[in-house]
Order: C-alpha cells, then structure tokens, then sequence
C-alpha cells in the first residue's frame, strides 16, 4: 500500500511561490462557482457582473482603489508584524483611533492653516495614534511575555465603544449638534485630501509609498533582517545580541501606525468626519486576510487588496441580478481558507511512495526502502 510523507521545502522555485497562490485562488473562485450553481445562480453572469462593477472602466477601477487604500494599509500593518511572528489583530482598533485623533486635531487646529501643515499634523497625528493603541499591547508582550492575540483583539472593541460613545453617546466636541441623525462634525477642507478622480483621493498613492517603503526596509536595512532573525529564532537572536523586546515595541509601534493611518486618510478622504458607522466595517480584520494571501510580502499586499476590494465593491451589482450580497463574504471566506492551505503546499512537500519491496523469505530487496510515485 503506498503511502503519503511529508517534508519541508528547502527553497521553494519562482513556480511554487507564484503557481500555488494562483492555484489556491482559481479554487476558491471554482467552489464559490458551485456553490452558486447549487443555489441556482448562474457563477458566469455572478463573475461577469462582478468584473463589471469593479474593475471595467475608470469609474468602477478608481472606485475599487477608493476601498483598496485602507487595506493596502491595515495589510502592512499585519504583514509587518507577522514577518516577526508578532500576530497583532488589532488593526481594527488601531485605525479607530487613527480616525479619533485625526479628526479632532482637524477640528481643534485653525481652519485657516496651511493644507500642506495641516494634512502633515493629521496624518501623523492619526499615525501616532495607532501607535500608541498598538504599545499598550506591546508592552505586555515585550517583558510580561502576555499573548497579543487576546490583548490586540480586546482593545479592538474598547476602541470601538469608545468611539461609539464619543458621536452617539455623549455631547462631545466630535458630534455635530445640528444633525437630527448623530454624526460626526464635518472637517475643514484644508484636512481633506486632494480628489484624483471622484472618490478616489491622494491617499492612494500614500498607501502604494508606504508598501514600497516597507518593502525595501525589510529587505536592505539591518532593522528588517533583524527582524527577520527574531521571527525564525528569538534565541539565536538573543545570542547575538539583538533585542527581542525593543524590536517587539517597534515592530508593534509600526504595525499600529500604519493602521492609524488608514483611520486618518479614511476620515480625510472619505468620511470627513468621524463617523462610526463607515469606519466600523472590518477593514483591519480584512487586512488580516490580505496580509496572508500576500504571504507577508508588502509589494503582494498592493495587488491583493485591489483584488479583494473589488470583490467587495460588486456586493450591491450582485444584488441587481438577485443574489445575495453574503456571496461577497463567502467569496473572501473561501479565498482565505484556499490560500491559507495553499500555502502549506509552498512549504511543503508532498509525495506518495511504495513500501519496501520484500524477497519470499520476507526480507526487504537491499537499497528500496520506499520508490517514491508523485511527488
């Protein structure tokens, strides 16, 4: 009886890191089509129509990218820490309180200042702002060794409720009196970013800066292979020198950052103001997803939030034609699955052998102790 063994791949070709992704997406895209199928849908005028909505066409094209620039951000946020094995599903909260901070300098600073003055000190003031949120889980983790799975998750939700309560709770400074329905004040023009194209803002084009950046950090500077280093061995790092908790505080600063940031250019560019209810729709757990799928890579991360917003922005087309538009989340659930155990194919290496051949006396032939059939 053949059997089925299991080994890591010493360096996986340009075949497998690319093919095996491609693969596990044209899965998913396959099951979702008989999924469809079953629920009596048409997956072709399903795929059609979601091509359609979000990627034919300038219009549909920038209103992907609209989506896109949040999660090319909270992407980086998750890929930079995930490099370090570092697992901060905060970026959720982190962002809320990038949009917290950012709208109330925008609001409390003169209307009058100087745009080019006025979006620097509310994009980093969004930024320093994730940062902080991101530090109050690093800190534990970096000398109390706490899980910053459970204390990055919990902080998600304080930051919600607190953002919550400051437009539906409570008279704050951020709620607009006026408004019948509770809602946040509108910010001066001087802080919003510049239009490209209808919706489509110059945050876009931070957001595509800030991959690059990453990506060449990570790959040219002693910071990121330290980092690097850490992630694969905390104590062999150690044992040269380098500082697991300092590059743990760091690495975490860095991931709430870039996800502050995103609050902030969603509030600039989109909202123009703080307002919960656009800003509260998993945009730093889906970035989770796109960190995964771009496998930590932040060039992949640009691409593959593109993608998924697409898929996301077709969800009202889909509608239009009768279905459903959960297909949308189940489209993205079963990417995530497919790609998630695609990359255990990247890793590894399946192959499917015989058993020792046997002599009539019952000794095993010498030299075929497996014949390996696939592998």
């Amino acid at each position: 009886m053949s059997r089925i063994s299991v080994e890591p791949r010493a360096h996986g070709g340009a075949h497998v890191h690319l093919g095996v992704p491609v693969a596990s997406l044209a899965v998913a895209l396959l099951v979702g089509a008989v999924i469809l199928a079953v629920a009596g849908n048409s997956a072709f005028e399903a795929y059609r129509t979601m091509f359609d909505a979000s990627l034919n066409g300038w219009t549909a094209f920038s209103r992907t990218l609209t989506l896109a620039t949040p999660l090319i951000l909270t992407g980086l946020a998750a890929a930079v820490a995930f490099r370090m094995k570092i697992y901060n599903i905060g970026g959720e909260g982190q962002l809320y309180l990038g949009a917290i901070v950012s709208s109330w300098l925008a609001l409390a600073l003169p209307a009058d200042l100087p745009k080019p003055l006025m979006l620097l000190v509310f994009l980093v003031g969004g930024a320093l702002a994730g940062a902080f949120w991101a530090s109050l889980a690093a800190i534990p983790r970096a000398y109390l060794n706490a899980d910053e799975i459970i204390t990055t998750l919990m902080l998600n939700f304080i930051a919600l409720s607190l953002m919550n309560y400051l437009i539906f709770g409570s008279m704050t400074f951020w709620r607009d009196p006026s408004r019948q329905v509770p809602g946040g004040k509108k910010i001066p023009e001087s802080a919003q970013l510049p239009a490209l194209s209808g919706r489509l803002h110059a945050g876009i084009i931070i957001a595509i800066v800030c991959a690059v950046v990453l990506w060449w950090v990570l790959r040219q500077t002693s910071w990121g292979f330290q980092l690097r280093t850490i992630g694969d061995s905390p104590a062999a790092a150690r044992y040269a020198g380098m500082s697991v908790s300092l590059k743990v505080l760091s690495v975490l600063a860095i991931s709430g950052a870039l996800a502050g940031l995103a609050g902030a250019i969603e509030v600039s560019g989109v909202t123009k103001g703080l307002e919960p209810r656009s800003l509260a729709t998993d945009i730093g757990f889906t970035g989770i997803i796109v960190a995964v799928i771009a496998r930590t890579n932040p060039l992949g991360v640009v691409p593959v939030a593109v993608f998924l917003a697409a898929i996301a922005t077709s969800g009202t087309a889909l509608q239009g034609i009768g279905i459903q538009v959960e297909v949308v989340f189940l489209l993205q659930g079963l990417i995530f699955l497919s790609v998630t155990a695609g990359e255990f194919f990247v890793t590894n290496r399946v192959s499917l052998s015989r058993p020792a051949s046997t002599s009539a006396s019952g000794t095993s032939t010498p030299g075929s102790d497996t014949a390996p059939v696939v592998s």
